[in-house]
């Protein structure tokens, strides 16, 4: 399989994105999603989602023990209504005005959590969790930080372990969606697996730097990566206006 410079750029970057979510459960959407869109608008979000998918097959074996299906079961049967309606606004609204919205909505929560709100992983939390994840994943391949704010006070383990478990049924969802929504072509699966290297090369590392890179409170990192995730749509969406 011969690779091009870009599509090598495109590994490495899947692979720094991978890296940090084997650590704290979510980034490698947030990291990839926006380099991967200027290296070539093909690879969001479809084949960003079937590498996501890869990904999370590879964390749920890693924490099988500590994956608890029954608590995120009200997530996964949000994001099935929130993936229908990111499939159905990807082909009704502009790229300027998706941006605006989902990065407003994700600010807002991200904000809240920060200052005000500590967010508890309870079925309401996780059903509405699920929905935002669904519909902004969905349009964007950006879909961890809402599920991850309803984890931000778990233990990090577990919040990894879980995490992987929604991401696993959830990015499915999401291709299903798209896939009935005419969003879904062949090409797309040829561009998702010259991306594979970057899974094994990114979760090698994640789990190299396990010992030299505790991670004893996720928080802040959850956080700090939700609120990035708000940020890059606004901008472009304004830049785009």
């Amino acid at each position: 399989m011969l690779y091009t410079l870009p599509e090598l750029l495109a590994v490495l970057v899947v692979a720094a994105g991978v890296f940090v979510q084997s650590r704290i459960g979510i980034g490698y959407g947030l990291l990839a999603a926006p380099i991967l869109y200027q290296l070539n608008p093909a690879y969001v979000p479809v084949p960003i989602l079937m590498v996501g998918f890869t990904l999370a097959v590879v964390m749920v074996i890693q924490g099988v023990r500590t994956l608890r299906w029954q608590r995120i079961l009200p997530a996964i049967a949000a994001r099935i209504p929130g993936a229908w309606c990111g499939a159905l606004q990807v082909q009704a609204m502009s790229q300027a005005l998706l941006g605006l919205l989902l990065g407003a909505t994700l600010l807002l929560a991200t904000l809240l959590s920060w200052q005000t709100i500590k967010l508890r992983t309870t079925t309401t939390s996780m059903t509405l969790g699920g929905f935002f994840s669904g519909l902004i994943g969905t349009a964007t391949g950006i879909g961890g930080p809402p599920m991850a704010l309803v984890y931000q006070e778990h233990d990090p383990a577990a919040a990894k372990a879980e995490l992987a478990g929604f991401f696993l049924v959830g990015t499915l969802i999401s291709l299903a969606m798209l896939y009935s929504a005419g969003q879904l072509a062949g090409s797309h699966l040829w561009l998702a697996l010259k991306l594979l290297p970057g899974v094994a090369l990114g979760s090698y590392l994640g789990w190299r730097s396990e010992r030299a890179w505790p991670v004893n409170r996720i928080k802040p990192w959850i956080l700090a990566i939700s609120l990035t995730a708000a940020l890059f749509p606004i901008t472009q969406g304004l830049m785009a206006l």
